[in-house]
């Protein structure tokens, strides 16, 4: 069993960081206001330092003592919009060719929808999609700081994921992060992606569309939760593909999360644009499961099952037959 970190986030702080968050604008490459939020948010932690690689990525670590970061929490700021006259992230032709009302930012346009409101238990917003990864990262950062834990973690903040991965795979390739560095994706993951319910817990995802992610990885974060007494979900979302995907090319170790995603992309039901929503007790879940899994740090889970699985051959030695 993983030692388990008291994930003691609690519902009106990690409101207040997604409220925070998810009012900023951003887009693909115009992400100047999220980063600045998420700058803001961690300039009371001393023990975070933040750094901004060549493309415009923040990497935030959070460190006591001398102990390496065996885990990154990755999440990207930026959510489909119009730059431009181009429409930047996968939203399909026939929602946009009806024309909805937009509103107008520095150099790009997202859809007029609330920013941030919660109603009957969700959180509804214009872009959960993965403004709330950001703030489930920013959360975790705070409560290592707020309980002085003893660990590592990073916290990647990346850009441009809704047209390819781009900073993450810029990020990748730079070599900051070190090689041996397990990443966890953070994500929204419509809920039509995989066998789920939304509102019992945060998902433990074992893949997406692509690819199937490090299954020791996996089971870590499956202990962690189970030790920290975090509802959790475990399924194969295939709802779409995500940076876990783009690390693990780079030949990172990885391992994913996520929350299931009403209206993805914004894309509501008889074909109109509507907010994006997600379970709040999900999203707070999703939070706790990185302090608890950031505060448990690596550890062997399949350890466990190896023993448990040769202790069934000692015990049946017995009954072996001489080879013949």
């Amino acid at each position: 069993m993983v030692r388990g970190y008291p994930a003691h986030v609690d519902t009106a702080s990690y409101l207040a960081i997604a409220k925070s968050i998810l009012s900023q604008p951003t887009a693909p490459f115009y992400e100047d206001a999220v980063r600045a939020e998420i700058r803001r948010l961690l300039a009371d932690c001393p023990d975070v330092r933040i750094t901004e690689d060549a493309f415009g990525n923040l990497i935030a670590l959070y460190r006591r003592g001398r102990t390496r970061a065996p885990l990154a929490f990755a999440a990207h700021m930026d959510h489909p919009a119009y730059v431009g006259r181009a429409f930047l992230g996968g939203v399909p032709e026939h929602y946009r060719k009806k024309k909805p009302p937009t509103r107008r930012f520095d150099g790009f346009r997202m859809w007029d929808l609330p920013a941030f409101e919660v109603r009957a238990g969700r959180i509804r917003s214009r872009a959960c999609d993965d403004l709330i990864g950001c703030a489930c990262i920013v959360a975790m950062l705070r409560e290592l700081q707020r309980t002085r834990a003893k660990c590592a973690a990073y916290g990647l903040f990346t850009r441009a994921e809704e047209v390819g991965f781009i900073g993450a795979i810029e990020l990748a390739r730079s070599g900051v992060l070190p090689r041996k560095t397990t990443v966890i994706s953070l994500e929204t993951s419509s809920v039509k992606g995989g066998p789920v319910t939304m509102g019992a817990g945060v998902i433990v995802r074992v893949g997406d569309r692509t690819s199937i992610f490090d299954s020791a990885a996996t089971a870590q974060l499956q202990e962690a939760a189970k030790a920290a007494e975090i509802p959790h979900q475990r399924a194969l979302m295939q709802g779409g593909t995500c940076e876990a995907t783009a690390y693990a090319l780079h030949g990172h170790r990885t391992a994913a999360m996520c929350v299931a995603l009403g209206n993805y992309h914004n894309c509501g039901p008889g074909g109109r644009i509507a907010p994006e929503f997600v379970s709040v007790d999900d999203a707070f879940g999703m939070a706790r499961l990185c302090v608890a899994a950031a505060g448990a740090g690596c550890s062997d889970p399949l350890g466990s099952l190896r023993r448990r699985l040769e202790k069934y051959v000692r015990d049946h030695r017995k009954y072996f037959r001489k080879l013949r």
